[in-house]
């Protein structure tokens, strides 16, 4: 079976993503992964899919996040 860390991610959990990882705009996720404002829109829209390598990012970074040193 596949790697969950490497599907891609719907809108809904990219949402949850940002909420999860404190990004509060569209703008706030783009800058911080490198991306344009309009590539998270079409994202949340679903229009364009999240490209894996985002969503692996994102994954990583909540799973670090929730990490207990």
């Amino acid at each position: 079976m596949a790697d969950p860390m490497l599907a891609s991610m719907s809108p809904d959990e990219l949402r949850a993503a940002m909420r999860t990882l404190g990004y509060r705009t569209q703008n706030d996720l783009a800058n911080a992964i490198g991306v344009s404002r309009s590539a998270v829109s079409l994202w949340l829209e679903g229009k364009v899919g999240v490209p894996r390598p985002v969503a692996m990012l994102l994954r990583m970074l909540i799973a670090a996040q929730r990490r207990i040193y």
